[in-house]
């Protein structure tokens, strides 16, 4: 019988980044899912890879720049392994700028990006031109490269494979063995929870809807609070919703109509452009609005990598290496911010 040094339970964005980071160093491990690889929201349609404003800089801000820049060389590494899509592409974002008070700000934040982004991205001011571009009151967009997209369906069943070729263990279920971490989403959250005897996060809803409409290699666009992706495949994701209160977690209702309609008016490409797909799920969102990693208090041998929400997949790489630097060596590269230990 096969003996590993990590079981990961979860097989989400989060899951799979730490058994891969962990076969890097040396590590077998066992990914172990009731569900199945990217389950819950990781099985979603936008990914959009977009970073914090280039302001107020604090270390979330730090930690997924960092996630940013080791995305460039993770997913191709993962496709040229694999010979699978992962959907990722360094292609930038477009967001209008509605008035004179927003360009002076776009043009404050474009310092800041020249300080903070260390030369590895820019954010730029530019002419609004061609069909794909959100519409602009002032005609001019901000347009920054630290921005990337992905699929995440085909990067989670890419990076699956990827552990899998490395001689890791994908299964439904499976007994614990060596460190265990948790990165069980929504549900996990909930475990912690009542474990903690006090909230510490919940799933939020998210809602989104795929156009048939081919702008690949373009950028991803933001507008009116809208994430639009240009996905490889020759579809252009739009979400999302952020709810707190529904009666189901995956059905689409009149709010992703909303959505549409809103993606529909701010730009104008996709007037005519049939919706092909909707998607709804929870998304794991911790009281904090920060990933929670490290040790589980009071479980020795635990670990907790949970509370992605939107910015589990931009922040996955560094997610994956810290965790890994931490079940296998005992360094603790987390920020204090993202402690599990800060909320007991």
């Amino acid at each position: 019988m096969a003996s590993y040094d990590v079981t990961i339970r979860g097989a989400g964005i989060f899951g799979l980044s730490v058994a891969y980071a962990c076969q890097s160093r040396g590590a077998r491990v066992q990914v172990v899912d009731p569900g199945g690889v990217a389950a819950g929201a990781s099985g979603g349609i936008v990914g959009a890879l977009a970073p914090h404003m280039p302001e107020n800089w604090n270390p979330k801000k730090a930690f997924q720049f960092d996630s940013l820049i080791m995305a460039r060389e993770l997913w191709p590494e993962v496709e040229a392994l694999t010979g699978l899509p992962t959907g990722y592409a360094r292609s930038g974002r477009l967001q209008p700028i509605a008035d004179d008070r927003a360009l002076a700000l776009a043009r404050a934040r474009a310092l800041g990006a020249a300080e903070l982004w260390q030369g590895k991205a820019s954010w730029e001011i530019v002419d609004a031109a061609g069909d794909w571009a959100p519409l602009s009151a002032t005609g001019k967009l901000i347009h920054d490269t630290l921005s990337a997209h992905i699929h995440p369906r085909a990067a989670t069943g890419a990076l699956a494979k990827a552990v899998e070729m490395r001689g890791g263990l994908i299964a439904t279920e499976a007994p614990d063995a060596g460190a265990v971490v948790w990165a069980t989403g929504a549900a996990g959250l909930a475990a912690l929870s009542e474990d903690f005897g006090s909230p510490v996060g919940m799933g939020i809803k998210g809602q989104a809807a795929l156009f048939a409409l081919d702008r690949v290699g373009l950028p991803q666009l933001f507008a009116d609070t809208l994430h639009l992706i240009p996905h490889w495949d020759g579809t252009v994701a739009v979400g999302s919703t952020t709810e707190r209160e529904f009666a189901d977690p995956t059905a689409t209702d009149a709010l992703l109509e909303d959505v549409i309609a809103r993606a529909r008016r701010a730009v104008p490409a996709l007037a005519e452009a049939p919706v092909t797909a909707r998607w709804a799920g929870l998304r794991p969102r911790a009281k904090s609005r920060a990933p929670l990693l490290g040790p589980w208090p009071g479980r020795p041998g635990h670990y907790v990598a949970n509370g992605g929400f939107k910015i589990g997949f931009g922040m996955a790489p560094k997610v994956g290496a810290v965790m890994a630097d931490l079940v296998l060596s005992g360094i603790d590269h987390i920020p204090a911010d993202f402690a599990v230990s800060a909320l007991a």
